[in-house]
């Protein structure tokens, strides 16, 4: 499941890092002098953040091979953080009544000299789609955290069957003691003694 996870972080990320790269607004402007001049703004330049949380996702997808327990927990949190960040990046380009005081503002050009400003969502629906690897990202890694790990939780699940149930329990000389003898300290037939 955690491979699943870091695999859908890295999708996500460069997924993210193409949007990135992709014209979300044009811009056309004549200052009455010259030639009239368009700009094309990418998603890197629109959304600023959107390079970061593809470094913050990738960074994320590696981070499960150092994190486990809480850690993993809190990392699929800020992961989740970082999806709805995302999400509404992509989202607010569609719900921006007027892009062209901003997009004016962006590429350098007085808002009196703006012909005119043409959006291409093709670069935010493929944000929300990173939104969305990553949000399923963070749910697997939740999941993952909640599982137990049968090859960590294994020797402890022995250690608690063959511990005394009457709560006495060994105390650390006892058990290196036993060690010392060669013997299993976890064994009921030892008794620890």
């Amino acid at each position: 499941m955690i491979r699943l996870a870091q695999l859908l972080l890295l999708l996500s990320a460069a997924t993210l890092w193409g949007a990135s790269r992709m014209v979300w607004v044009d811009v056309a402007s004549f200052d009455g002098l010259g030639q009239p001049k368009a700009v094309a703004l990418t998603g890197g330049s629109w959304s600023t953040a959107l390079v970061p949380l593809a470094a913050l996702l990738l960074v994320a997808a590696i981070a499960p091979i150092a994190v486990r327990s809480w850690r993993l927990g809190l990392l699929a949190l800020i992961v989740a953080a970082m999806s709805a960040v995302t999400a509404y990046l992509a989202i607010s380009l569609w719900v921006i009544r007027d892009v062209a005081p901003r997009a004016a503002h962006l590429a350098e050009v007085p808002v009196t000299n703006l012909v005119g400003t043409q959006r291409h969502y093709g670069g935010a629906t493929i944000t929300l789609v990173a939104a969305t690897g990553a949000l399923a990202g963070a749910v697997l890694l939740m999941r993952s955290v909640a599982k137990p790990r049968p090859a960590l939780d294994r020797y402890e699940r022995r250690r608690s069957e063959r511990l005394p149930q009457d709560g006495a329990a060994m105390s650390e000389r006892a058990i290196w003691d036993a060690l010392d003898e060669g013997q299993d300290p976890t064994d009921p037939d030892n008794k620890g003694r």
